[in-house]
């Protein structure tokens, strides 16, 4: 009878994993390139139950057997496997900014850090006081040669994460040229935009403000060769990648499975309180 006391507690805190999830998932709903986690779960070891009434061991021509057939399996109970991120395309959003890059597809940009090279879907960048491009939080981002340098309306990004500039008018810092102008008859290639890949991204390991740095089971970032590289759309952002009707379906699920296993405790303690005061007793 205690057996369930653990059955029912694990439940309800594999209930908790899992809100936690749900409840994060909704906070970042309107976080540029979020993506939602995902909680799994596995079962304990499941036992068999046998017949009490005929235990025992008869001898056979092939050796001995056990007299006590099987009469089913019970489960003990339920732990966290694993805590993954689903990395589903969000939908894009247009902002309209130079700065602002979305990927369509598998992928992500690098971004240096002062721990090192940390990885993003979320491409809502800036232009840094040193003509760098950067994330919201200062950090720069990485072309194939280093951290990307450009000027405000001076740089266009083509749907390979290319980097080109006007050389005419980088030449001569007074010339401004609209979005609207489309003068780019003298073009260079300034850069390629470093897009890495992983074997196992669903085991990338979270860092906040939509970041996140590779793990032994990711494995490394592998820079995205051509023909594999995601689609690049400038003046667009990615959104996350949650759905609040779904997430606060799961929160209800919850909930009500929470409350399913708190019945059980109550149920196999208020058995024992019987067992124990009237039973007992009555020997």
């Amino acid at each position: 009878m205690i057996r369930g006391w653990y059955t029912g507690a694990s439940g309800m805190r594999a209930q908790q994993w899992r809100l936690d999830a749900v409840a994060n998932n909704l906070a970042n709903v309107a976080t540029d390139g979020y993506k939602r986690d995902v909680a799994a779960f596995k079962a304990f070891p499941e036992m068999l139950i046998r017949r009490q009434d005929d235990d025992g061991v008869y001898q056979h021509p092939f050796g001995s057997a056990d007299a006590a057939p099987i009469v089913g399996k019970m489960g003990t109970g339920v732990e966290l496997n694993e805590l993954f991120t689903s990395f589903d395309q969000g939908a894009f959003k247009e902002t309209s900014s130079d700065f602002d890059i979305a990927l369509d597809g598998k992928g992500f940009f690098s971004i240096a850090t002062p721990w090192g090279e940390r990885y993003t879907r979320n491409g809502s960048f800036q232009l840094g006081k040193e003509g760098i491009l950067e994330t919201k939080e200062g950090y720069p981002v990485l072309g194939e040669n280093g951290p990307v340098r450009v000027k405000a309306n001076n740089f266009q990004v083509d749907k390979d994460g290319r980097i080109w500039i006007n050389a005419a008018i980088d030449d001569d810092p007074n010339v401004m040229v609209s979005k609207q102008s489309n003068i780019w008859e003298d073009t260079q290639l300034l850069d390629t935009l470093k897009l890495v890949e992983f074997e196992l991204d669903r085991y990338l390991e979270k860092q906040g403000s939509s970041m996140y740095r590779e793990s032994d089971t990711s494995g490394p970032a592998m820079v995205i060769g051509e023909g594999r590289r995601p689609t690049v759309f400038q003046g667009f952002v990615e959104a996350s990648n949650v759905d609040p009707v779904t997430e606060m379906v799961q929160m209800i699920e919850v909930n009500r499975s929470y409350e399913a296993n708190q019945k059980v405790i109550q149920t196999e303690d208020s058995a024992l309180g019987t067992l124990i005061n009237q039973v007992a007793k009555l020997q």
